[in-house]
């Protein structure tokens, strides 16, 4: 892991075309911005992991949806 320090309005670069800023800091709080691509998904973590737990479980088949499928097609 890369650990930076930056203050109010400094940024970082990711790659060429991710920048990430430092907006505000207050207290034990810190405010990013980030610009990207609009192809780039920025999500927060917990956001990141609900989303990614969702299409999991979008995945799996349980055996009356299978059913439900076939019967469907008949």
């Amino acid at each position: 892991m890369l650990v930076l320090s930056r203050q109010r309005d400094q940024s970082i670069m990711i790659g060429d075309d991710i920048e990430v800023i430092v907006v505000d800091v207050r207290g034990d709080k810190v405010r990013l911005g980030v610009t990207a691509p609009k192809e780039v998904r920025v999500h927060r973590q917990e956001v990141y992991e609900a989303i990614r737990r969702e299409n999991e479980s979008a995945t799996r088949l349980s055996a009356g949806d299978i059913a439900g499928v076939a019967a469907q097609s008949a």
